[in-house]
C-alpha cells in the first residue's frame, strides 16, 4: 500500500508542476478550480500534507487525473506549455 501512496503523491506533484506551465491562463485557472487549489502544493509541502489534504484518496485522485487530462487537452488546443524561455510549438 505504501508504494501506491508514494506513486500517487509523486503523480499529484507532477501534475501540479506541469499545469503550472500551461501557456493559457484560462486553462490554468480551471486547474486551480478543479484540480489543486492555489497554494496547496509548494516547495514546503510534505508528502503527509498531500495525504492529509485528501488528494490521494481514490475518488479525489481519479477526479484529479481526469481534470489534469482535460487541462492538457485545453493546453494542446490553445497556448501549449512553456518552461523558462521555451514554449511548445503545438497550441495556440
Amino acid at each position: 500500500m505504501r508504494d501506491v501512496m508514494q506513486e500517487r503523491i509523486n503523480m499529484v506533484r507532477a501534475m501540479e508542476t506541469v499545469c503550472r506551465n500551461i501557456n493559457d491562463e484560462s486553462v490554468f485557472m480551471n486547474w486551480l478550480i478543479g484540480g489543486v487549489a492555489d497554494g496547496d502544493i509548494t516547495s514546503d509541502t510534505t508528502d503527509m500534507d498531500i495525504v492529509n489534504m485528501g488528494y490521494i484518496d481514490d475518488d479525489t485522485f481519479r477526479d484529479l487525473m481526469d481534470c489534469f487530462l482535460r487541462r492538457m487537452m485545453g493546453a494542446y488546443k490553445s497556448g501549449g506549455l512553456y518552461c523558462g524561455d521555451i514554449t511548445t510549438t503545438i497550441g495556440g
